[in-house]
């Protein structure tokens, strides 16, 4: 996107994946990069049974997320010592600056809705592989 141009409305069809930092598989979605966005960032995620992120942060931005489908377990804490289980049609939110490791742990695919208050997809993704350890495989 041409950061000169003036702003206008976007449709992003979720069509090409790109593999992040932490390990998986996202979904193009609304981003700086695809759109021109200034502050936020929306992706769709699915998560293949039996998969699970690297242990991460996001520095300074938070994060909401929708699942539309499945279930995810997700680990945060400082040690990941907090454990979620987040269900098709229900929200969770992470702080900014929160380390976490979402998984599926179940035999289906989950697939969620990610947006985070930062317009780069990727920037603020900070690996924790000293973490990893910490939740079994």
């Amino acid at each position: 996107m041409d950061a000169t141009s003036k702003p206008t409305c976007h449709i992003v069809r979720p069509s090409h994946a790109y593999d992040g930092k932490q390990g998986l598989s996202y979904f193009e979605g609304i981003a700086a990069e695809t759109v021109g966005a200034k502050g936020i960032c929306m992706h769709l995620l699915t998560i293949p049974p039996g998969v699970r992120a690297k242990a991460h942060l996001h520095e300074a931005h938070e994060t909401a997320i929708y699942m539309l489908s499945g279930v995810a377990h997700t680990w945060y804490g400082d040690r990941l010592e907090q454990h979620v289980v987040v269900h098709a049609g229900e929200l969770f939110y992470i702080p900014a600056g929160v380390p976490h490791m979402p998984a599926n742990l179940s035999s289906t695919p989950c697939t969620a809705i990610i947006a985070r208050t930062d317009p780069n997809e990727q920037e603020s993704v900070v690996l924790l592989p000293e973490l990893d350890a910490l939740v079994p495989a």
